[in-house]
């Protein structure tokens, strides 16, 4: 009999959380041992979430790091920034490996993440033994890791339209511009006007121009790329819809380039990825194609007037963005194929 995964998951609830549920509720080689809840306590799971009713008979329970330490093999944490720190200490005491969907282990540098989230890093050390998740950069570090920061949403989408680029020094760092559109599960669960029906329906808008968290995560990301400090332009937007993330990334090419040259780098870079999907040149990526999948689908465009390059990306935020890269993340540190529970495509419509 083959010994499945033991996981926990604290932050159960929230959408994040619930989507890493409904990934790990179909993969082969995981139980679920612990759905940690602040708001649903003695609940179902499936009271707070129908849809999986019949899938996840499980009950959510209070937070007990020693008891979570102790029975699972893995503990994922989907909580706001700052609050994955204690949870992490206990659990990498015990000898068992924490991803953390938060913000909390993204950075290499703290000073960045107090700048950037406004609190106090509790575990700097532990930053020198966090491996940032995008497999598509840090394959090989996530294999031995036993701590993970999983990347935010916007970031995956960025850094993966301009990773081939940067990688091959073929864009000026200096003009890179990243749009990002996203769907309003990234707001979280949590009640908030903004994110009210009235507020969103029928509207289109961009916030934190110029301040948003995300920007130094893409930035170091993309810096280590370049093999140099990048400072790029990040603008946000939120869409009328539940889920999913469309960026537009423009840089100015370093030399001139045909569309072909530059398709060439990018089917070079990513052609041993199943997630990236480099699509032919007369399909653009769309919000739709990449729902419920871990799937990013990846466009460059040559504009030979300008000498930019405007790359398109598309990924669902909750899964490639969060959850489904988190899945991602197990399977390369317990040495499963890393495709185990999200090989298959996404919902359409």
């Amino acid at each position: 009999m083959i010994m499945k995964i033991k996981v926990g998951i604290v932050g159960a609830t929230g959408y994040a959380g619930a989507e890493l549920v409904r990934i790990l509720s179909a993969h082969p080689g995981v139980e679920m041992k612990a759905l940690v809840s602040q708001s649903y306590v003695g609940q179902s799971f499936c009271e707070v979430y129908p849809h999986l009713y019949k899938h996840v008979p499980q009950h959510c329970r209070a937070l007990d790091v020693p008891a979570l330490a102790k029975e699972c093999d893995v503990v994922f944490t989907a909580l706001p920034h700052g609050h994955a720190v204690p949870v992490a200490r206990e659990v990498l005491d015990a000898g068992k490996k924490f991803i953390d969907l938060g913000a909390d282990f993204r950075f290499k540098r703290p000073e960045v993440y107090e700048e950037w989230y406004k609190v106090k890093h509790e575990a700097p050390e532990l930053l020198q033994k966090a491996v940032y998740g995008l497999p598509e950069l840090h394959r090989d570090e996530i294999k031995k890791a036993s701590l993970v920061g999983n990347p935010g949403c916007y970031p995956t989408s960025v850094i993966l339209g301009l990773a081939p680029l940067l990688k091959n020094g073929l864009v000026d760092t200096n003009t890179v511009i990243a749009d990002s559109k996203s769907g309003v599960s990234g707001a979280g669960r949590g009640l908030a006007l903004g994110t009210h029906f009235t507020e969103v329906n029928e509207n289109f808008r961009a916030y934190n121009v110029g301040a948003h968290r995300h920007t130094p995560e893409i930035e170091q990301e993309l810096g280590g790329l370049a093999g140099q400090d990048m400072v790029i332009s990040f603008t946000p937007h939120l869409t009328p819809m539940n889920r999913g993330i469309l960026s537009t990334v423009y840089a100015k090419l370093t030399r001139q380039m045909t569309l072909e040259q530059v398709r060439s780098v990018y089917e070079d870079f990513y052609r041993s990825e199943f997630f990236v999907r480099l699509l032919p040149p007369a399909m653009l990526p769309q919000t739709k194609a990449v729902a419920g999948s871990n799937h990013c689908d990846v466009v460059p465009v040559v504009d030979p007037r300008t000498g930019r390059v405007v790359v398109i990306s598309a990924i669902d935020n909750l899964v490639k963005g969060a959850a489904g890269q988190a899945v991602q993340n197990m399977n390369l540190m317990f040495g499963l194929p890393e495709i185990t529970g999200l090989d298959r495509p996404g919902l359409y419509p």
